[in-house]
């Protein structure tokens, strides 16, 4: 029985991360993943392809409606190839993946494929696809298994004309109505891709406002910049039942005031969110307490009720970020090394990659109104900027909360062109304790976006933005 210093089941980002580190650590590193390629959800049906389809229904976007006002003329109709498109996204995909099975070779990892599952707290069976069964020994462990798509109990998936997320990346055909349950990172993002394909797209969300979530304004802002491109919006209407006639799916929701309204559309992606995935596990073997809502309970330096028996990213409690999951595997590798690593989590920023983006790390208005939090707030509008209305990228806003008394900035929040590659900015600075005050005086470079951070930075120091 082959034995290792640390296992790691699931290799998705916390996963390959965490046994990237502990490899780098001198330890004896073995990854197990049941699926044939390494990555998880992430890389095989989340973030990657989901960019790839976002970039690549962009393109047609501008190629449809603002080339020409960029004097870029194109003779004939310009036609989408969704074969081709999806086809695209899965090389990206493939050559991720493949980085990913570089990187556990160039670490010595033992990679197992197969299904995980706990014989006791220091073996782990491996069930291949070919039925055999491998036990390895594991001095400590790392259970990385990630999430799966949530659904509503009276809701049948049937994987074709109602579906979620993963089959909305491998679609046939460019829907006529696509019904979209629930107005979270994942409908906006995928209902926005088959927007600019074509589709009439239509967002049933349960709350009053869409990305509940994050900042009020940044909801209110995108919602009114979706509503522009013609996305269709029903809030505080809650779905009680979906069904399939053919080809047609029906949704009926209860509106706030009690009124039945019924939709139609020829699809319905299903995106209430995402539950942490233990099937198969077989924790109990090990003696590991789950937590609530079938998260497995951790305590703060992810430590398992079981002393050698670790769990991080979606399957613990918090965000399911990929980036969130990649700190706390770091952090579980560094612990058994003997260090002493630590991971601030209201600085995990969160990003939705529609267009505009829209980005925000820290506390929101409404929470620091909440906990009685005496602030300030500086905004600046990107339509103000020169790069701006360059790029025709004119939609949205930096937001910036400091605190009243100290001006240490509490919050960030941000809509706009790049906003998802921005927000490392106000990540550093708070990782810091920087000050509003601190961001106004750095040097921004001329014409770029980021000059919004450094001008809402001026609106929260005594109202001092330059250039509104």
């Amino acid at each position: 029985m082959t034995q290792y210093d640390v296992a790691v089941i699931g290799s998705g980002p916390g996963g390959y991360v965490a046994a990237i580190r502990c490899a780098q650590l001198g330890m004896k590193t073995a990854i197990i993943e049941k699926y044939s390629t390494l990555g998880g959800t992430c890389l095989n049906v989340g973030c990657i392809p989901s960019k790839a389809l976002l970039d690549s229904s962009h393109h047609f976007e501008d190629a449809t409606k603002h080339f020409e006002e960029h004097g870029i003329e194109i003779p004939g109709e310009i036609k989408v190839n969704l074969e081709k498109m999806i086809a695209r996204k899965q090389g990206v995909v493939d050559m991720t993946t493949k980085g990913i099975q570089f990187l556990m070779d160039k670490n010595k990892i033992d990679v197992y494929q197969g299904l995980g599952s706990f014989k006791d707290a220091t073996h782990i069976n491996i069930k291949k696809s070919d039925g055999k069964t491998e036990t390895i020994e594991a001095k400590n462990t790392i259970i990385a298994t990630g999430s799966k798509p949530a659904s509503l109990p009276f809701i049948e998936i049937d994987k074709e004309r109602i579906i979620t997320s993963t089959e909305a990346l491998e679609l046939k055909e460019i829907p006529k109505h696509m019904m979209v349950i629930g107005g979270g990172v994942i409908g906006l993002e995928l209902g926005q891709v088959y927007k600019r394909l074509g589709s009439q797209v239509t967002v049933i969300e349960y709350m009053d406002r869409i990305i509940p979530g994050m900042d009020a304004a940044l909801s209110k802002e995108l919602m009114k910049v979706m509503k522009k491109q013609k996305v269709g919006f029903h809030l505080s209407h809650k779905v009680k039942s979906v069904e399939r006639k053919g080809k047609e799916v029906i949704v009926k929701a209860d509106t706030k005031k009690g009124e039945e309204v019924e939709f139609k559309g020829d699809y319905c992606l299903v995106s209430v969110g995402r539950r942490p995935y233990t099937d198969g596990l077989n924790v109990e073997a090990a003696g590991v307490e789950m937590g609530e809502r079938g998260m497995i309970a951790v305590n703060d330096h992810l430590q398992t009720n079981v002393p050698n028996i670790y769990a991080i990213g979606d399957v613990v409690r918090g965000a399911m970020l990929a980036h969130k999951a990649e700190e706390e595997g770091t952090m579980v590798a560094e612990i058994l090394a003997g260090q002493k690593p630590h991971i601030d989590y209201n600085l995990i920023p969160g990003v939705v990659y529609t267009w505009p983006e829209v980005a925000a790390v820290g506390k929101t208005e409404e929470q620091l109104k909440e906990a009685g939090v005496e602030y300030k707030s500086g905004q600046f509008p990107m339509r103000a900027l020169g790069r701006a209305r360059a790029s025709m990228d004119i939609d949205g806003f930096v937001k910036i909360l400091a605190d009243k008394n100290t001006d240490e900035v509490l919050g960030v929040h941000m809509i706009g062109a790049r906003c998802a590659d921005l927000i490392t900015e106000a990540v550093t600075a708070m990782e810091f304790r920087a000050s509003a005050e601190d961001i106004a005086r750095m040097s921004h470079a001329h014409p770029t976006y980021a000059e919004a951070v450094k001008e809402a930075a001026l609106a929260a120091t005594d109202n001092r933005a330059l250039h509104v």
